[in-house]
């Protein structure tokens, strides 16, 4: 870590933001192209959103919503698997449906839990039939079905499962929201109980702060945390322009800066909201420490027909601590409204909101060394292991015309 930088022409590259997409780019250019690089870090920590740190009671937690690993991406796994060992955790979600906890996705398991048998071996025979067996069916698509017991089915899940879910998540129906984002949480045409049924998955063993901790460990790459990018980087047009003209020019500590930037921030932030503000959603979170071992039956309980929440997570049951009290998390949706301590979490996916995006975009395409990456910065919603491709993807494109002294990893 550094406390301050009095030149920026020292670096290679800049990197705002220290979650997955800025520290795995980082890395990659300090180890592959022995590039010196500099991160700039708004929080007083690395990590991102996957942030975690122990609490007053010792459970270690994270600190904004729950992230659990999961991929069918070997090179996501084996990068990440360069800094961290893995503790194997298959992460379950039940559904508490008036009482009635439930497995999400809905499967064949939770039909037999909602419907006497005779109706649930119908529902369930008529499910695999039309789909096949373990296939994942998105809510959108089972309603557009014609066959009766098909909506049968499919109403109970919109009503019980998806409709007041969505509202809290994303203040829209379920039809309103991006089918990419409905698509997340599908009907499964089975009886896997697990979350996800990726090929690798778990929890870093010592958690995820330990990771970015050994991931940025490199002589190449330092650390500025408590920095806003708005105090170091100036975007300036060619002379008296409209607000639409492109970027021609950075500079960074108010000199000209040559090298690769890469931004994984909001890029209406970064462009002073010229144009408004896009549209996010956000999370409150409210923690509770609590003097049992459980409280829940697994990691997260969603709450889609009651609660003004949308879930818990119980923080031990993802860590795999064991001890005699918990501490739970209670997760709150709301809109973004840029207020003090308020993070943008989502962007809100519609042909709108994505052209309010583009006219940012724009801004920087005369700029070939600038780079928008990651959820906020490219308005989009990814996984972690998608940023990590997304990151390594980069990195690769970045190092092809320089004389990197290590092979990249395997693809």
């Amino acid at each position: 870590m550094v406390s301050h930088i009095d030149d920026y022409s020292n670096y290679d590259a800049l990197v705002v933001g220290a979650g997955f997409a800025g520290s795995v780019v980082a890395r990659e250019l300090a180890e592959r192209a022995n590039k010196k690089v500099l991160i700039i870090e708004q929080r007083s920590h690395i990590g991102g959103n996957a942030y975690d740190e122990l609490d007053s009671s010792g459970v270690l937690i994270h600190a904004y919503g729950p992230h659990i690993f999961h991929t069918n991406s070997q090179r996501a796994y084996e990068y990440l698997s360069r800094f961290t060992a893995w503790r194997d955790y298959q992460h379950e979600v039940l559904a508490d449906v008036h009482g009635t906890y439930t497995p999400v996705p809905f499967n064949l398991n939770s039909i037999e839990l909602h419907f006497d048998e005779d109706k649930a071996t119908a529902l369930k025979d008529k499910l695999v039939s039309t789909f096949g067996a373990d296939t994942k069916v998105p809510i959108i698509e089972l309603r557009s079905q014609d066959d009766p017991l098909l909506s049968e089915l499919a109403d109970f899940v919109y009503q019980n499962v998806f409709l007041y879910y969505t509202q809290k998540q994303w203040g829209l129906a379920p039809e309103e929201v991006d089918p990419s984002v409905t698509a997340r949480v599908p009907v499964l045409a089975g009886r896997d109980n697990r979350y996800f049924q990726d090929t690798y998955q778990g929890m870093p063993l010592d958690g995820y702060t330990k990771l970015f901790e050994n991931m940025l460990d490199h002589p190449n790459i330092e650390v500025l945390t408590g920095c806003d990018a708005h105090e170091v980087l100036l975007f300036l047009a060619a002379g008296d322009t409209p607000p639409n003209a492109p970027f021609t020019k950075i500079l960074a500590g108010g000199t000209p800066f040559e090298g690769e930037i890469i931004y994984t921030g909001p890029l209406d932030f970064l462009c002073a909201k010229r144009f408004g503000m896009l549209p996010y959603r956000s999370l409150d979170f409210v923690y509770k420490q609590l003097d049992e071992k459980h409280v829940l039956p697994c990691g997260t309980v969603n709450y889609t027909v009651s609660e003004d929440y949308t879930r818990i997570t119980e923080y031990t049951w993802l860590t795999g601590q064991d001890l005699d009290h918990t501490t739970i998390m209670e997760e709150y949706p709301r809109a973004f409204a840029d207020e003090p301590g308020q993070v943008p979490y989502y962007a809100i996916l519609n042909d709108e909101n994505r052209a309010h995006y583009e006219r940012y975009l724009a801004l920087f395409s005369e700029l070939p060394t600038f780079h928008a990456l990651g959820r906020l910065a490219e308005y989009r919603y990814f996984n972690m292991d998608q940023i990590v491709e997304r990151a390594l993807a980069l990195a690769d494109e970045l190092c092809a015309n320089e004389l990197c002294t290590n092979e990249p990893c395997a693809k």
